[in-house]
């Protein structure tokens, strides 16, 4: 739709008000109402929306660590909100509310520079100058329990029950024994135009994925993040459904970790990763996009791995990788290439958990498969044919305070993402490290307490 159907849309919608979404440094959908009159003068001049969204934590704490964007020292004053036409949709578990997502600018036609969406948009027009459009899909992982927010609490995380018992991947009956939670879930979430490919039960109690239809990469985007919001909303086939994007749950430490694993595919009018005369039917240009993205990897790892619980994902054995490597169809690398015929070519990047930014874990794929091409970059990395865990050299770092040092003085992350959008993210990252460091574990107690 152009803009004159949107805003026809938005008149004609029986709501006199409009949801409106940003993502923040974490990945997390932060919104409000606005009225249809202030919406549609907005779509001409853009509004305000408090910089503080961007000067705190996941937990609403402002950052003390000279964050400089915004904080104290600025007033958090308001930075330039911008609606995306293109996100248009509307919500329907609310009734058919009519939702967009929004964009930030520092100044008018500057984009915001720690904005995640922005930082995207920035990568697909390095692509869109070189002549690729970047085509991008992603699956997601997460873990499903019949809890609420207050019994969540209660239990302290504790002994809380999974959706469907057991090490049931791929399974027919628990998803028969759940069919309106999973039938809501498709069709709901295809209404919210988050169409889906498939969706199943993996193994480990709770579990489900889901494949998103793909797209280009920031619409792509957009639906990843718009994945999480109805699924921590659809109470409507079940009394009680909470949902967990963690990567790994000390509940079930024998379980491996959720993931969503993102697909890249550059293309014009057709897939560029394909070359069907190379005997691994993979193309020169592939081959360099992988090559940049094996290099780039430990330089930017936070993006993918953002959290600290997603370095208790990152081990052996947890069907996520731990090193840089590369392989055909092998699912114990870092970069899982798919080469089988000319529409389905692509890379599946294994090391992206579901606790990531969307925004910014699609930019860091695209950005460092582009720094490979740019400096026509060969694919020396031997291929992995075997397990992945036994390879022994390009360990990555091992937790969030180790990578987020290592980008934060990385010449490579500050040339593809810029000076301030690393120091902005990797601060935040040495304060999400901590916080943590600040806390006493149970571990810690269980271990210490009496023996000591």
């Amino acid at each position: 739709m152009d803009k004159n159907e949107i805003i026809k849309k938005i008149k004609e919608n029986k709501h006199s008000k409009i949801k409106v979404a940003i993502v923040d440094i974490d990945g997390v959908l932060r919104g409000k109402f606005m009225h249809r009159d202030k919406f549609l003068s907005a779509l001409e001049s853009g509004f305000g929306f408090c910089s503080v969204v961007f000067g705190w934590d996941m937990g609403d704490v402002s950052y003390t660590n000279d964050i400089k964007v915004t904080g104290w020292h600025t007033g958090y004053d308001d930075f330039e909100a911008r609606v995306d036409l293109d996100t248009f949709r509307t919500i329907p578990w609310e009734d058919d509310m009519p939702f967009f997502i929004v964009d930030f600018a520092k100044e008018k036609a500057e984009d915001l520079a720690v904005c995640p969406r922005s930082l995207l948009r920035k990568m697909i027009g390095e692509a869109e100058d070189m002549n690729y459009t970047p085509m991008f899909s992603q699956e997601f992982e997460w873990f499903n329990y019949r809890e609420t927010s207050d019994s969540l609490k209660e239990k302290n995380y504790r002994d809380i029950q999974p959706l469907t018992p057991g090490m049931f991947g791929y399974s027919i009956l628990r998803m028969s024994e759940n069919s309106d939670y999973f039938d809501d879930l498709f069709n709901l979430l295809g209404a919210f135009n988050v169409p889906l490919e498939g969706l199943h039960t993996e193994t480990g109690p709770g579990v489900t994925e889901a494949a998103i239809q793909y797209s280009g990469i920031l619409e792509a985007a957009d639906r990843a993040v718009l994945l999480k919001q109805p699924l921590k909303k659809l109470h409507i086939a079940m009394a009680s459904l909470q949902v967990s994007w963690l990567s790994r749950l000390q509940s079930f430490r024998g379980v491996a970790g959720t993931s969503i694993k993102v697909f890249g595919i550059p293309k014009k009018k057709e897939n560029l990763f394909y070359d069907g005369k190379s005997k691994d039917n993979m193309s020169d240009l592939m081959k360099s996009f992988l090559a940049g993205q094996l290099k780039c990897l430990p330089e930017i790892l936070p993006m993918f791995a953002p959290t600290i619980n997603s370095f208790k994902r990152l081990v052996v054995g947890a069907w996520a990788p731990i090193n840089q490597t590369w392989g055909h169809d092998n699912r114990t690398c870092s970069l899982r290439v798919l080469a089988s015929g000319k529409k389905s070519t692509r890379i599946e990047h294994r090391v992206v958990g579901s606790d990531v930014n969307p925004y910014l874990a699609m930019a860091a794929c695209l950005g460092s498969g582009l720094y490979g091409i740019k400096h026509k970059l060969k694919l020396d990395t031997p291929e992995t044919k075997a397990n992945g865990y036994e390879v022994k050299k390009g360990i990555l770092p091992s937790n969030l305070w180790d990578a987020s040092q290592k980008m934060k003085n990385s010449k490579i992350a500050k040339d593809l993402f810029g000076i301030e959008f690393v120091d902005h993210f990797t601060k935040t990252r040495e304060w999400e490290w901590k916080q943590f460091s600040a806390e006493v574990t149970d571990w810690e107690t269980k271990r210490y307490f009496e023996i000591i």
